[in-house]
């Protein structure tokens, strides 16, 4: 289970880049019921509410769910994963989901589902890292191999679907018209120590490894990191994000 404090600190801040754009849509329509889908501890949901949406936020994590029910009473929480939601047909004007669809078992059969909770005319606006410029997590794999610590890192299967062509492919294969994906750039300024707790105290499939590794372990790779994150000290990490937008 991931720690959310942490991963407020760390991810959650690297992934609010993304929340205007991913909004975009909604801000536009004025949608007045926005679904916040793998809400995480609630950067979009906060954004949502912020333009005076009706909003409900979903996710699998019991914890984030706490958090982000404390911080924001006036959204609706429910406890729930792609691609299965627990709402009825045509519930929502606009769904929003920040680097969701990466994480997904089956992401066809998770787009069927965000349509069929979307209003006729309704919007879609999804977000995935571009695993080739995420320098900012990419670091730490980087870090683990000089360091010389045996890792296996978990599968992608959303590899096969994470560039514009297969994406929009996928979307029209779920029945969405006026897809498009356009890449966002940005540089995560951050201090690298701080950086580097966060992301390790967030644990999760992916680094949550380190921090169950000895300490002498763990301090090697810590040295190998902040060797390696050193050049991003002044102007941050370049990192890059796709987001796709779609109708129903």
């Amino acid at each position: 289970m991931t720690n959310a404090e942490a991963y407020d600190r760390g991810f959650a801040h690297l992934s609010s880049h993304t929340v205007g754009p991913l909004l975009a849509s909604a801000r536009q329509s004025r949608a007045p019921r926005v679904l916040d889908v793998g809400c995480g501890t609630g950067v979009v949901t906060a954004a949502a509410l912020a333009l005076g949406a009706e909003v409900t936020a979903v996710d699998c994590d019991p914890v984030m769910l706490r958090l982000i029910a404390r911080r924001h009473p006036y959204a609706a929480i429910r406890q729930a994963a792609l691609p299965d939601l627990p709402f009825g047909d045509e519930q929502f004007d606009c769904v929003a989901g920040n680097f969701v669809i990466n994480h997904v078992p089956d992401a066809a059969a998770s787009l069927r589902e965000l349509r069929r909770v979307l209003r006729p005319a309704g919007t879609l606006a999804l977000t995935w890292w571009k695993a080739d410029e995420m320098t900012a997590t990419s670091v730490f794999t980087e870090a683990i191999a000089a360091a010389r610590v045996p890792y296996d890192p978990p599968a992608r299967p959303f590899a096969a679907h994470a560039t514009p062509p297969s994406f929009t492919a996928l979307l029209e294969g779920a029945g969405f018209r006026e897809a498009a994906v356009e890449a966002v750039r940005w540089r995560h300024q951050v201090d690298l120590a701080a950086w580097w707790t966060d992301v390790v105290e967030a644990g999760g499939p992916r680094f949550g490894m380190i921090g169950g590794q000895p300490p002498e372990i763990v301090e090697r790779i810590r040295a190998e990191y902040l060797r390696l994150a050193a050049p991003y000290a002044g102007e941050g990490f370049p990192v890059c994000a796709y987001l796709a937008r779609a109708t129903r």
